[in-house]
């Protein structure tokens, strides 16, 4: 068959024949002049289908997952991810989203082994550029200049029908997954896996005490079932009763509700005894409510970070001698505190940690192919919510888990590309 470029914009749904990529396509698209609130700042438009280098693959995207990356890129804070781009020498004057999605290959470039034409994927958000002297050399690609991620700090994500990525961003999809589950946890379970497993010798292991805060949200939800699949005993940190039952339900030990504490935020002087003694009191009832989640005077040899300025003083209050703090994220500011005597005295360890390399991204792939990690999606919208979608995660009102939105995927419950085709009724 041909795989001559078509003029026409297909429908949402509609399959071409495979391999036949057509000239223009439909995307959720953020411009400059409507950086905003995320309701207004996505609208869909007719793009042209981006082009290919050697490396890259073409995806006809099935479902896309949901991530505060694309709050941030709609509200144009705390970068103009357009403006950062063209600086850098690209010419679009729009942004495509989307930082996870599963689909079907439907182009490849001219050197491209990995995958092939047909193949169902997952897609996971690490890039880097091919010929980076610290790729070829072979260290960890998280650490090369040439690191970004993929719909945030690139264009032509996965909200739209089509998707450019590097070929080796592409995993297996776990065969027993719908398209929306499978779009929906690469990037928080990536995220996760690289926090707990990546930075030896502070990894998750059989009878560990871990402490993860925010456990009923995306990331949280998956370290708690990377932290059991590994034999750990993990804490989750929620803010709801609501949310106790869920954790529990992916493989919680216990459950702390931080609404029981006051003591949050920035450290106070450590010369003010008053105030200081204070905070004291309410991070040693924070561990005190630990140990009975836990269920034994047992200290987190690991805590997995991502509030940040809220809480980090009390993670590394808390944390094991010789244990680690591990942080993704600062979702209540970046100007964290600690108290640096408990810190050497101690020797733990305050590590920062940025998604995953593709050896991790294909282990977690692995556990959820397994079935030891569920991607927890809570919720599926349509194409046309992309932007309410990401107002709900914008004003905390997303549910608990991880979202996703079909794209080509006409309805919920399909898996595969004749599922697909059968639904729309395409021969």
């Amino acid at each position: 068959m041909s795989n001559a470029p078509t003029t026409e914009v297909l429908e949402l749904g509609d399959v071409p024949d495979l391999g036949r990529v057509p000239h223009r396509m439909l995307a959720q698209v953020i411009r400059a002049e409507r950086f905003g609130e995320p309701r207004d700042a996505f609208r869909e438009e007719a793009i042209e289908v981006p082009a290919l280098g050697p490396r890259d693959v073409l995806v006809y995207v099935m479902a896309a997952g949901v991530n505060y990356n694309n709050v941030w890129a709609a509200m144009g804070i705390p970068i103009d991810v357009i403006k950062t781009r063209q600086k850098k020498g690209e010419k679009e004057d729009f942004h495509i989203g989307g930082s996870d999605a599963s689909g079907v290959v439907w182009a490849v470039g001219k050197d491209v082994t990995s995958v092939k034409v047909g193949d169902d994927v997952v897609v996971h958000c690490g890039m880097w550029e091919p010929d980076d002297p610290w790729v070829l050399a072979g260290k960890d690609p998280m650490f090369a200049p040439t690191q970004k991620i993929w719909g945030y700090e690139s264009n032509w994500g996965s909200f739209a029908q089509y998707t450019k990525v590097q070929d080796h961003q592409c995993v297996p999809k776990p065969p027993h997954l719908t398209w929306e589950e499978a779009a929906a946890y690469m990037l928080v379970a990536a995220t996760a896996y690289r926090m707990l497993h990546g930075w030896p010798p502070n990894v998750v292991g059989p009878d560990e005490p871990v402490l993860i805060w925010g456990g009923a949200g995306g990331l949280g939800s998956m370290a708690i079932q990377i932290a059991r699949a590994a034999g750990s005993r993990p804490v989750a940190v929620v803010s709801g009763d609501s949310k106790n039952e869920f954790c529990k339900r992916l493989g919680a030990a216990g459950v702390i509700d931080r609404r029981k504490f006051d003591h949050w935020g920035k450290l106070p002087r450590w010369s003010d005894d008053i105030e200081y003694n204070l905070w004291l009191k309410g991070a040693r009832a924070f561990g005190a409510a630990f140990w009975a989640a836990l269920g034994e005077k047992r200290n987190p040899t690991i805590v997995f970070e991502h509030p940040g300025e809220s809480t980090l003083p009390t993670s590394c209050f808390v944390c094991e001698t010789g244990g680690m703090v591990v942080i993704c994220a600062g979702t209540t500011g970046y100007n964290a505190t600690l108290d640096l005597r408990y810190h050497w005295m101690r020797q733990k360890r305050l590590q920062g940690s940025h998604f995953a390399n593709d050896a991790q991204a294909i282990g977690v792939n692995d556990l959820v192919t397994a079935g030891k990690v569920d991607p927890c999606l809570s919720r599926t919208f349509a194409f046309a919510e992309t932007g309410a979608c990401h107002q709900l995660m914008r004003d905390n009102l997303h549910p608990s888990g991880n979202m996703a939105i079909l794209v080509n995927a006409p309805r919920p419950g399909l898996r595969t590309l004749d599922e697909v085709r059968a639904a729309r009724g395409t021969p």
